[in-house]
């Protein structure tokens, strides 16, 4: 661009690259308000977030990464303490050291950008609408004629399975040890209760219900796994109410192999 029309001030949306995802701002706000307040409801208040719309993003850190980054509370929407772990501190201080590099690299950058076209220094990360996103790591992948079985450790003796294409599979350079992300989405995600469940899913995964959010017709429950796994599902009230998923109760979630989808950054 003409040099007239440059901005009179550059800016940079600071991001953090995971291996399993990127981590923005805006919930690295979220997680230093949890450690100021030791509470997810007053550091949802604090940031200018609904309390579930901080609930959910404390589920998304803790599935991207390895530790969890917030203990959080049975107390719900009205109280109990949430917990920054050292491995959330972490990332807390690392984005802060970032951010303030960047201001000072930005502040060189604009000293030498006068009559210049700056060339992009942004780049663009992986979206998706997939409710769940849990990292793991490959540690199977069994070939089967056209297709292959690929599974997933995403917590110590949690693992998901997924039925992906051979062609898939080489494309994404897919073999044991490989980080990777296991999305499926809410809606393809079933719930079940009671011993020696007979299933055709592939995956049966065994948890405790931490959250449950209704409306007129619908559930959202989230499950947790292990700790700092979670994994939601969307089901109908009525369905949710029949399997009496309150808070505390054990659940089932069972995935169909080909319902999971692999995904690398």
């Amino acid at each position: 661009m003409p040099s007239d029309q440059l901005p009179d001030h550059l800016q940079a949306a600071i991001t953090l690259r995971h291996p399993a995802g990127r981590v923005g701002a805006e919930r690295i706000a979220l997680l230093d308000a949890i450690r100021r307040t030791g509470s997810i409801s007053a550091a949802a208040r604090a940031v200018g977030l609904s309390y579930k719309a901080a609930w959910d993003a404390v589920q998304v850190l803790n599935n991207l990464f390895d530790r969890p980054l917030v203990v959080p509370s049975t107390g719900g929407r009205d109280g109990g303490t949430s917990v920054v772990t050292e491995a959330g501190a972490t990332v807390i201080e690392g984005f802060g050291a970032v951010e303030a590099e960047l201001a000072r690299a930005f502040a060189r950058l604009e000293q030498e950008l006068a009559g210049a076209s700056p060339a992009p220094l942004w780049g663009s990360g992986m979206r998706t609408s997939a409710r769940n996103a849990l990292r793991g790591t490959v540690t199977r992948v069994v070939p089967d004629g056209i297709d292959a079985e690929v599974v997933l450790a995403v917590a110590e003796g949690v693992e998901i399975v997924a039925t992906l294409t051979r062609d898939s599979v080489d494309r994404l350079g897919l073999v044991p040890g490989t980080p990777a992300l296991a999305l499926v989405k809410s809606s393809l995600v079933v719930l079940a209760r009671g011993q020696d469940l007979r299933t055709s899913a592939r995956n049966a995964l065994p948890g405790t219900v931490i959250a449950r959010h209704d409306d007129a017709i619908g559930s959202e429950v989230t499950l947790q796994l292990a700790l700092g796994k979670t994994l939601t599902a969307t089901l109908t009230r009525h369905s949710a109410d029949a399997l009496d998923l309150a808070e505390g109760a054990d659940a089932t979630a069972l995935i169909k192999a080909s319902h999971v989808i692999i995904a690398l950054e």
